[in-house]
């Protein structure tokens, strides 16, 4: 009677960790439409307080270098060596789907995060967040 309920135990839990992951891989596919990660549309009002600012831009490459390029790649293709392996793979700053999105949108995401990205709210200031986007503008072709 005890393995059978140890059994039954051992079960429950298999399926509600099936049940977690059915349920995080629908959350995952609300955030995406068309293939492509859409920011809330209250995110485009967001304006960026460091538009223009060289100094920001410069300070935004060396942050981007520390914790961007890894995954990004240096020239921000989405083809640095730990994201050779992330699903999904890391954006391609250069491409015009990133680069005609608002500075807000991007902020956004970069503040929120998305797995397997992480969210930068408790790691970055918000000044440094605008100095990526900044940085990431570098990109557009």
């Amino acid at each position: 009677m005890r393995k059978i309920k140890r059994q039954m135990m051992g079960l429950s839990k298999i399926l509600m960790i099936i049940l977690s992951l059915a349920i995080l891989s629908a959350w995952q596919l609300n955030d995406v439409q068309d293939g492509n990660w859409v920011a809330p549309s209250s995110a485009n009002q967001l304006k960026n307080p460091l538009n223009g600012d060289e100094a920001a831009t410069k300070a935004g490459a060396v942050l981007y270098k520390q914790m961007c390029a890894i995954c990004h790649g240096d020239k921000g293709k989405g083809d640095g060596m730990a994201g050779m392996s992330l699903n999904p793979r890391p954006s391609n700053f250069t491409k015009s789907a990133i680069q005609e999105q608002t500075d807000g949108a991007i902020f956004w995401k970069l503040t929120t995060g998305r797995s397997p990205m992480a969210g930068y709210e408790k790691i970055l200031k918000e000044n440094q967040r605008w100095q990526l986007v900044n940085y990431i503008r570098t990109f557009k072709k």
